[in-house]
C-alpha cells in the first residue's frame, strides 16, 4: 500500500489519483483508436468524455459518502472533496456517466446504443486501473483469508481502522488482519473484459447494441461475485449488498438489450 507517491512542496501526490488518471487516457487512446479502425468520426468524442469524467466522478464519490458516511465522514466532513485520496464507488460513477451520456446523445441527436458500444469497450481497462489505485490506497479490501493470497494493509489504512473499530483487532496493532486482494482480483477480470470487447468491437461494429449488452452481462456477473469476497463495510438491501443488487440490473440491462436485438433481426 503506497498511498502517497510524493509530495512538490505543499501539493501531495496520491497513487489513485495518478492510476484514475493513467486508466482515463488508456481508455481514450483505445476508444480513438477503435475510431479509426472502424472509419468513425471522433471529433465529438472529446468533449464528451471530459463531461463523463467529471460527472462519473462525482456520482462515484456521492456513492461512496453515502455508504461510508458513518464510519468514515460523520466526524471529518471535509473529506468528502478529498477524492485525491481514494474512496469512489464504481456504480455511482457508472449511474453519472450514464445520465450524461443519454443527455449528450440526445443533444447531438446520436444513437444511444452505438456510443455506448464504443465506450464500453474502454471502460474495463480505465476501471482495471482504478481497482489498482484502490489497492494502493486500501480501499475495497477483501474478506479476513489465512491463505497464501492474504496481504496485510498498514497501520491507519482503511481494513485497519475497521478492524480495530470492531475489536477483531487491538490498537497498538502495527498492520491489519490478513485480507484477500479483491482490487487485484478485479483489475484482472476488467483487464481480461478490456481484452475481449477490443478484439470483438471491429468485428461487431455495426450491430449496434451486441457489445453494450455483453458488457453489462459480463460486468453484471463478475461484480455480483466479486461482492461475496469483499470485507468492506457496504450497505445490504434484501439480504444483497448495494453492490450485487446493482449488478442484478445491470446484468437484466444486459439480458434486455440481447432479448431486443433478437426480435429485431427476427
Amino acid at each position: 500500500m503506497h498511498s502517497e507517491l510524493f509530495s512538490i512542496g505543499p501539493l501531495t501526490i496520491h497513487a489513485y489519483g495518478v492510476c484514475m488518471a493513467l486508466g482515463f487516457l488508456l481508455a481514450w487512446q483505445a476508444i480513438s483508436y477503435l475510431c479509426k479502425k472502424t472509419g468513425q468520426a471522433s471529433d465529438y468524442l472529446s468533449s464528451l468524455l471530459v463531461w463523463i469524467m467529471v460527472w462519473a466522478v462525482v456520482g462515484a464519490r456521492v456513492a461512496y459518502v453515502l455508504e461510508h458516511w458513518t464510519a468514515e465522514f460523520r466526524d471529518a466532513p471535509l473529506a468528502v472533496f478529498r477524492i485525491d485520496q481514494g474512496g469512489l464507488m464504481f456504480y455511482g460513477g457508472f449511474i453519472g456517466a450514464a445520465v450524461t451520456l443519454i443527455v449528450y446523445a440526445r443533444l447531438l441527436r446520436k444513437p444511444f446504443l452505438a456510443i455506448t458500444d464504443l465506450l464500453l469497450t474502454g471502460l474495463p481497462l480505465g476501471h482495471a486501473f482504478g481497482r489498482v489505485g484502490c489497492f494502493f490506497h486500501g480501499c475495497c479490501y477483501g474478506a479476513l483469508t489465512d491463505g497464501p493470497l492474504g496481504v496485510r494493509f498498514p497501520k491507519g489504512s482503511p481494513a485497519w481502522w475497521e478492524q480495530t473499530a470492531s475489536g477483531a483487532l487491538p490498537q497498538t496493532a502495527d498492520a491489519a488482519l490478513p485480507v484477500l486482494p479483491t482490487q487485484f482480483f478485479e483489475a484482472a477480470l476488467n483487464a481480461a473484459l478490456f481484452a475481449l470487447l477490443f478484439a470483438l468491437y471491429p468485428k461487431r461494429y455495426g450491430k449496434t447494441g451486441f457489445i453494450s449488452a455483453l458488457y453489462c452481462c459480463a460486468y453484471g456477473a463478475i461484480r455480483f461475485g466479486m461482492e461475496y469476497l469483499r470485507g468492506d463495510q457496504r450497505m445490504a438491501l434484501f439480504g444483497l449488498s448495494i453492490g450485487q443488487c446493482i449488478s442484478l440490473c445491470v446484468f437484466a440491462t444486459g439480458i434486455v438489450l440481447l432479448a431486443t436485438r433478437r426480435k429485431r433481426a427476427e
